[in-house]
């Protein structure tokens, strides 16, 4: 296959387009028809594994819908040690390299995935294309295509996912990154990110890829900062002071603090988070257009992809095979974990209906029906807008109400035992948090003796908090510096006494059942919250969300 740089040379831009964008041509027969032949063709490999002999647990899969019928859905547990301990001979092809999520509290340190140099090969030129459509108008567009691009480098490093994909797109095209990939791979957040504007304001600045939430942190961060800056240590260096000048002019025109679309017309930005529709309006207004969101994860690279109206995004065909649990599916699961929820596929899902995703790698990767924990939803069946004739989704939440607030990654375990750990006296709490903002925010009932005030109360648990939530972190000084950037903070409202035993009581006369009578931990629903808060004096100010996630995590 050849390299985009390549055709780009040829002046071959419409093969570029097809290269890298062409599945948005397809149609749901053609999709089905790619994603069972690449699969036919990793099953072959897998049966030759170790790991997916392990996997298969004697099952002998001829035909897709032998695969889903015998081979068992997967979490990571069943991948360990062998993932966990690296052990390349288990797996169906050699790693190119490995990558690993953050982890989570009383599971894993981190999940460790290979990736293998066969799904880089098809990844890059995805890659490539996500460039293309955050800087397109339109299929075809000419106007994204330039010979080394500039970028700035935000994302977490090697060997997280986001700075595997910055270094993979490199098999793609020669990108200036400030600071270049090897610098900025040693360096903490707030270090690497303010050499990188000064890079970039002598450089010129073309695309912008990282987290929505650090997008908008940053961008608001650089508006707060730049509205004061000197022009002094700018004097040796004229193309950054010309840069700087003509932003200055541009925003004291507009009558307000210079901001980075001010100084540079960034072609194309890439998002990918949990909150990236939250913050898009508000990227729009810092950096002068809108960000492209993409659905993205460890264990699948880049599964689904916004096009040029940034609506819903379109799923790729050719890394991971996809199978989708209906929600009332994953419902029975939630009440039974013995349940083994039935899937659908792509040519089966509904619009408007919610789905937890599975992905079984293709090209040599080692995951094989695997429960991501994310759920999405379908929006229609097609985009009129763009003309792509495939289902669409939006990423809806994590399937097992993980309070997650990108770099601070809370479970109930982790709160409870943040809360025992403080020595705090307490009857009873409870946790959420509000879409778009980084505040923990901890309903608490504590008996008679306690006589902290809510603003000691957060002190300790935020400490207790914190240091039980950076053990899951291998890089903990990136941990620490991300953790510092988005703000994180925690909000305690003190309950008065009885206010659990009101709401057993009024549970009690609504004829609940025994499993009701107390509000789950974490993300208790608008109606619950109501209940535990209505004795609180007129003038708290604690937020009740309008609506929050149903369905809960059981104890197995």
């Amino acid at each position: 296959m050849p390299k985009a740089i390549e055709l780009l040379k040829q002046g071959r831009e419409s093969e570029i387009w097809q290269m890298c964008c062409g599945y948005l041509n397809l149609n749901i027969e053609e999709f089905m028809t790619i994603q069972k032949r690449l699969l036919l063709g990793q099953m072959e490999a897998l049966s030759h594994s170790s790991i997916g002999r392990k996997i298969f647990n004697g099952a002998w899969p001829q035909t897709v819908e032998d695969f889903r019928k015998e081979v068992p859905l997967t979490s990571y547990g069943a991948y360990c040690p062998e993932l966990s301990e690296k052990r390349e001979d288990w797996l169906p092809e050699k790693p190119a390299q490995w990558v690993h999520t953050s982890g989570r509290t009383g599971e894993y340190s981190c999940k460790w995935v290979p990736i293998t140099p066969s799904f880089i090969n098809q990844l890059s030129p995805l890659l490539y294309g996500i460039g293309l459509l955050s800087a397109s108008r339109k299929w075809g567009d000419s106007a994204p295509f330039i010979n080394c691009p500039n970028m700035i480098y935000t994302v977490a490093p090697r060997p997280y996912i986001s700075g595997a994909l910055a270094s993979m797109l490199q098999e793609q095209t020669p990108s200036r990154f400030y600071p270049s990939l090897a610098q900025a791979e040693n360096l903490g957040f707030e270090e690497r990110t303010k050499l990188a504007f000064n890079e970039a304001l002598s450089g010129g600045l073309d695309y912008f890829f990282g987290l929505s939430l650090v997008l908008a942190t940053v961008g608001n961060r650089f508006s707060q900062s730049a509205g004061k800056m000197s022009i002094r240590p700018y004097l040796k260096q004229p193309r950054a002071l010309s840069r700087l000048a003509q932003g200055m002019i541009k925003s004291r025109l507009a009558g307000r603090n210079l901001l980075p679309k001010d100084l540079w017309n960034v072609r194309g930005i890439i998002c990918s988070g949990l909150d990236s529709s939250v913050y898009k309006e508000k990227i729009n207004e810092y950096w002068g257009r809108y960000p492209l969101d993409i659905y993205a994860n460890t264990e699948g690279g880049v599964i689904a992809t916004q096009t040029w109206d940034y609506q819903g995004m379109t799923f790729i065909p050719n890394l991971n095979f996809l199978e989708f649990i209906p929600e009332k599916e994953h419902m029975k699961w939630q009440m039974d974990h013995k349940y083994q929820p039935k899937t659908v596929l792509l040519d089966e899902v509904q619009a408007g209906e919610c789905y937890e995703i599975v992905i079984t790698n293709f090209h040599g990767g080692a995951l094989v029906r695997y429960r991501v924990g994310d759920m999405i939803r379908i929006t229609s069946l097609r985009n009129e807008n763009s003309k792509v004739n495939l289902p669409q989704m939006v990423f809806e939440r994590r399937c097992d109400d993980l309070l997650d607030f990108v770099v601070i990654r809370l479970t109930e375990k982790t709160i409870w035992k943040a809360i025992e750990n403080s020595r705090m006296p307490y009857t009873d709490w409870v946790a959420f948090k509000n879409q778009g903002e980084p505040v923990l925010n901890i309903l608490m009932e504590t008996p008679n003796e306690c006589l902290a005030s809510e603003a000691e109360v957060e002190k300790v648990l935020y400490r207790e908090i914190l240091k039980s939530e950076s053990d899951n972190y291998t890089n903990s000084q990136a941990h620490s510096d991300l953790a510092d950037m988005i703000k994180f903070r925690l909000k305690v409202t003190l309950l008065p006494k009885g206010s659990f035993a009101a709401f057993t009581a009024q549970k009690q006369a609504e004829g609940a059942d025994l499993a009701h009578l107390k509000p789950p931990h974490v993300n208790p629903s608008a109606k619950v919250l109501s209940l535990l808060t209505a004795n609180l004096p007129v003038n708290t100010e604690t937020k009740v969300p309008a609506s929050m996630p149903i369905y809960r995590v059981s104890a197995g």
